[in-house]
């Protein structure tokens, strides 16, 4: 079977002697979810410009800009969680529920949230185009959405993702997300094709690792966000990693033709 399957690892327990392995690793896939840690390198890499010295603004910017779910989370059936202050409760996202930036962003990481993705894709935007004007009222936010051309839109969410990739060494024809993550987000800014090869993907996460994407204070902050303490569906939840911190992001895009013997379940596909 391994001709179905790419794979990079590195090993850099020790650091003077870092071992690399791959097989099949310039093969080019579509990333799924993976593709979130994309999103999120995108939009701190705009606050580091808007905010170079200054890490408290970017902060207050995460913290206090309140984020209210609209049309652009249709549809999704991924659940977060809510805390009412008493109780833990979970369900998926809902047009006018409101949180903060850093909230939506946890939502997009570590519940892999395609809602949360396409509203923080959509808060990306904004920055971009407001600048340290953002966070903006709804009366800006819908005019500007609804008066920009859609091929407006569409071209500068590519400079934005773009951005996010070259700005930091990255290789965008070998590691792209080109698109909103859900249908409601993509009628309103159009993309393009999202790709992925796991030698890029490595690169990118050796360059966390080492404080590079963005920078120092971006890199351990993406890194708390990908931070998994719940046990997942099938990665995190090994006996062996009982004592090791472990940092988590994965993509569920699947296919699943039915054979004699085999019933198709969520996540047990024969292919990608």
């Amino acid at each position: 079977d391994d001709v179905y399957y790419s794979v990079a690892v590195l090993d850099v327990s020790n650091p003077a002697q870092p071992v690399y392995a791959e097989h099949q690793a310039e093969a080019r896939f579509n990333p799924g979810s993976v593709g979130k840690v994309l999103v999120a390198a995108a939009l701190f890499q705009l606050l580091a410009d808007l905010y170079p010295d200054d890490i408290a603004a970017r902060e207050r910017v995460l913290r206090n800009t309140r984020v209210v779910a609209d049309g652009f989370i249709v549809n999704d059936s991924h659940d977060v969680p809510f805390w009412d202050g008493t109780r833990l409760s979970y369900r998926p996202l809902r047009q006018g529920d409101a949180a903060s930036l850093w909230t939506y962003l946890d939502w997009m990481m570590s519940a892999s949230s395609n809602a949360a993705a396409s509203m923080v894709m959509r808060e990306t935007l904004l920055l971009a185009h407001f600048g340290k004007r953002y966070p903006v009222d709804p009366k800006q936010i819908d005019a500007f959405l609804r008066t920009t051309p859609k091929s407006r839109l569409s071209a500068l969410l590519g400079r934005v993702m773009r951005a996010g990739l070259e700005r930091n060494g990255l290789d965008p024809q070998a590691l792209q997300q080109g698109s909103l993550f859900t249908s409601g987000g993509k009628a309103r800014v159009p993309g393009s094709s999202s790709r992925a090869t796991p030698r890029e993907l490595m690169r990118w996460l050796l360059a966390l690792e080492e404080g590079r994407i963005v920078d120092v204070w971006s890199s351990r902050e993406i890194k708390k966000l990908l931070y998994m303490t719940q046990r997942r569906i099938r990665y995190a939840s090994s006996p062996a990693l009982e004592d090791a911190a472990v940092y988590f992001k994965s993509g569920s895009l699947y296919r699943c033709k039915p054979e004699a013997g085999f019933v198709c379940r969520k996540y047990q596909g024969k292919g990608q």
